[in-house]
């Protein structure tokens, strides 16, 4: 047990170092590319994107890893699986994720929400038959999603520039922090789920959000890496406003109004 917490200690602060040693280089590119002019004939560095000629390379790794691996089973599983069982192990997975909504909701001092989150893990456990099915929505208590990068967000932290990481896809430091933060520094219904059965359900778990995704793949228009970047940080910052109209610096004049939920 000892060896299990210093484990997840040492993950944690390696991902403090990682997103605190992303942002540095970022921020000098950025300042650098606002002092000096750009080369004639170089390709401008889009301050949202300085890494985009890296970011490019792992999407293309991702995309063959999605394309040979990921996508075919995610199809097979959608073709094969009844909509009621998908979307009961959908509803699964998400009531899992209440205890992260309510501790951030804690953290960023949103009471409102805190009591959400309990209460809809408390009907969906109870009378949705341990999560499979959403009863909470039906009483009026619809998912308030919280994590620890929205936490950050909500005490000031920036995001950092867009950051494509392998197998994991579209994040930025603050989302990268968070999304560890979430795994292993704060308390989680995963923790009680022992091994091996814990592969096997976060394996459920990947193939199902990526069976959910197909349906959204028909949007994808254009350049598709600059769709997904666009996407995901208008998801993300719709949700670090808890969905409040703001100023988008990401919006293009093809996809302004686009919101993925699933991103």
């Amino acid at each position: 047990m000892m060896n299990y917490f210093f484990i997840r200690r040492r993950l944690f602060t390696l991902a403090m170092l990682l997103s605190l040693s992303a942002l540095l280089p970022a921020g000098q590119a950025i300042a650098q590319n606002m002092q000096e002019p750009a080369p004639e004939g170089s390709v401008p560095v889009d301050p949202a994107d300085p890494w985009e000629n890296w970011n490019r390379k792992v999407y293309t790794f991702n995309e063959t890893i999605d394309r040979w691996f990921l996508k075919p089973v995610a199809q097979a599983y959608r073709t094969f699986t009844p909509q009621i069982v998908d979307r009961g192990v959908t509803n699964f997975f998400n009531n899992l994720t209440e205890l992260r909504n309510f501790t951030n909701s804690v953290l960023q001092l949103k009471g409102e929400s805190a009591v959400v989150a309990v209460g809809r893990f408390t009907y969906n456990t109870t009378f949705g038959l341990g999560g499979l099915f959403d009863v909470a929505t039906a009483f009026d208590l619809p998912e308030r999603p919280e994590d620890f990068a929205q936490t950050l967000g909500y005490w000031g932290a920036g995001s950092g520039p867009y950051l494509m990481l392998p197998f994991l896809g579209p994040s930025t430091p603050r989302h990268f922090t968070g999304f560890v933060t979430d795994g292993f520094a704060l308390p989680s219904a995963w923790d009680e789920v022992e091994s091996p059965e814990v592969y096997y359900a976060r394996a459920l778990q990947i193939v199902d959000r990526r069976a959910d995704l197909i349906p959204a793949e028909s949007f994808i228009s254009g350049d598709s890496y600059v769709f997904v970047r666009n996407a995901f940080l208008q998801r993300r910052e719709f949700l670090i406003n808890d969905g409040k109209v703001v100023n988008d610096p990401f919006a293009s004049d093809d996809n302004e109004d686009l919101m993925l939920d699933d991103f």
